[in-house]
């Protein structure tokens, strides 16, 4: 009995990880006869799974959702994965996100192995998700999963917008991708009435209509779909620019700084000229205060930007002063 429970339970397992198999393979992969491997089926059916069986040269099994969620199997590494996944899912704006995660993770502690629960209760005590700033509503797992699905069917929608400037349009769009950043989730898609890619806030978005018109997916023009909405996203917050060339080749800079060179330019063999962009002054200075200690730089932007960064740079001066009249070992 052991082993015809293990066995199934590797059936199950390799139907999960595959969208078909053809029935030879399968009955190979277990070491079992075609007859055999049929039974195993029919059991699995009795536990609620619907596996379904095609017939033909290119026939086989494959797992198929039912109306209910029958049970998953789910190695180690997927376990402690899911339960990252989870995490992250609390910050990402969704709804009832950080209620839904914690009874998730009940849930995987219930059953898990004590080594892999112990790694797990360790995630969920230890990895705070980031609460702060959120820009936008949150969205509800409803409205992603509609979103999601017309995305995967490549059906036209309809909806209604309202822009950051109050403006209410009717969008006609072929959906392709959703993009969590920023603590919001973005809807990337080509917009028919205006013949070009439009990444649109979901929180922002109401009044679905689907058209049950399919069509043929277009070339994104960037690496991929995150890219394309960190790039919008930058030029959202271009209100102000501004230089700081540093004393350091630009290949040393890039090294140091990774992805935050980004921008960055060759000023000669020995200075990088960095790009600081924002949509206030504040935020810029901020980005000043993470060049690393060791690095001579200079600023170069308008006289506006410069007298605020000397304002400040006064006010931080005059705040260490006071700080240094407190008297040694004073509480």
């Amino acid at each position: 009995m052991a082993e015809t429970t293990s066995r199934i339970l590797s059936l199950l397992n390799l139907l999960q990880t595959h969208r078909q198999w053809p029935g030879g393979e399968l009955a190979q992969r277990l070491g079992v006869t075609a007859r055999t491997l049929r039974r195993d089926i029919e059991r699995l059916r009795e536990l609620g799974y619907r596996v379904e069986a095609t017939r033909g040269v290119t026939g086989g099994y494959r797992l198929e959702a039912g109306t209910q969620m029958p049970p998953l199997l789910l190695t180690g590494e997927e376990a402690v994965t899911m339960a990252i996944g989870l995490r992250v899912a609390a910050a990402t704006g969704l709804v009832d996100g950080e209620q839904t995660t914690l009874s998730a993770l009940a849930k995987f502690e219930q059953v898990l192995p004590a080594e892999l629960r112990q790694r797990v209760s360790a995630l969920s005590a230890s990895v705070q998700p980031l609460t702060a700033g959120r820009r936008g509503a949150p969205v509800s797992h409803d409205l992603l999963g509609v979103l999601a699905l017309a995305c995967r069917d490549r059906e036209r929608i309809r909806f209604h917008y309202v822009a950051g400037d109050g403006a209410e349009t009717e969008r006609l769009v072929e959906p392709h991708t959703l993009v969590s950043a920023a603590r919001s989730w973005f809807f990337l898609c080509w917009d028919l009435q205006r013949g070009d890619w439009r990444t649109f806030r979901v929180d922002r978005m109401s009044a679905f209509f689907g058209t049950r018109v399919h069509f043929e997916p277009r070339e994104l023009p960037a690496k991929d779909a995150a890219a394309f909405v960190a790039q919008a996203m930058a030029g959202l917050g271009r209100r102000h620019s501004a230089e700081v060339r540093l004393s350091i080749p630009l290949a040393e800079l890039q090294r140091r700084l990774g992805p935050y060179a980004n921008g960055a330019r060759a000023i000669d063999a020995r200075t990088s000229g960095w790009p600081l962009h924002g949509d206030s002054y504040e935020s810029m200075l901020a980005s000043i205060a993470w060049i690393p200690a060791d690095l001579d730089y200079e600023l170069r932007g308008s006289p506006e930007f410069l007298a605020f960064v000397r304002a400040a740079a006064e006010r931080m001066l005059g705040a260490g002063a006071a700080d240094s009249r407190v008297p040694s070992g004073a509480d």
